[in-house]
């Protein structure tokens, strides 16, 4: 079994930040020969940009958030 963890460094509030979050592990794991969620990631929501980028980490999958 693994983790995920999320990492929210934006002004986004949590039920927005698990929705991105979603919508990462529904496109799969296709960066790192599919070993890995994709790198990064841009959402436009109310006309500015937040990246989710992934970190593998041992035994879970890290998902930061962040405005740009």
């Amino acid at each position: 079994m693994s983790k995920i963890i999320i990492d929210n460094r934006s002004d986004l509030d949590i039920i927005k930040c698990l929705k991105l979050v979603a919508s990462v592990i529904h496109m799969g794991r296709i960066s790192n020969k599919g070993k890995q969620y994709c790198y990064l990631t841009v959402f436009e929501i109310n006309g500015f940009n937040y990246q989710v980028s992934t970190d593998l980490r041992g035994k879970s999958d890290r998902f930061l958030i962040i405005k740009e």
